[in-house]
């Protein structure tokens, strides 16, 4: 099988682990998908320093407002760049769905952006940064037709 086509399925899985972990609350099996000195840049700004980090306050937020909640990635839009054999830049999507909703809200759904290393053989979360994806306002929307 061609590397790059195992890698691409490597990936996928990584970040399936990363929605069972969420899934299932379990901060360090969260962590363990990111480097030691991984960088998490949180929708609300917030930069997390550290696998420990990560780990900690995701916990923290599964014991608390996130119990029970889901992570769902929108597969089909993942968009992969390997720059080296070693080195991928990925772009994502998702939604958390919080216990109390029936489906995922469309409200809540945020691209974010990836930088993947393979370290040991094995790939990890090196940078991850999240933003929640916002329709323009009238205003906007008004700017981009007059252009």
């Amino acid at each position: 099988m061609n590397s790059q086509l195992e890698d691409r399925m490597a990936i996928h899985d990584l970040f399936n682990r990363l929605a069972q972990t969420w899934d299932a609350g379990d901060g360090a099996a969260y962590g363990q998908c990111f480097s030691e000195d991984a960088d998490y840049v949180t929708f609300s700004g917030e930069h997390l320093k550290g696998r420990q980090a990560i780990h900690t306050v995701h916990q923290k937020l599964w014991d608390g407002v996130l119990r029970g909640s889901k992570l769902i990635n929108q597969d089909t839009d993942m968009s992969l760049r390997f720059i080296t054999p070693e080195l991928v830049i990925a772009h994502a999507t998702g939604v958390v769905q919080l216990r109390f909703h029936k489906k995922p809200p469309k409200a809540r759904q945020s691209i974010n952006t990836n930088v993947l290393v393979k370290i040991d053989g094995e790939w990890k979360v090196a940078a991850f940064h999240n933003y929640r994806i916002k329709r323009p306002n009238w205003i906007r929307r008004w700017m981009m037709r007059s252009k």
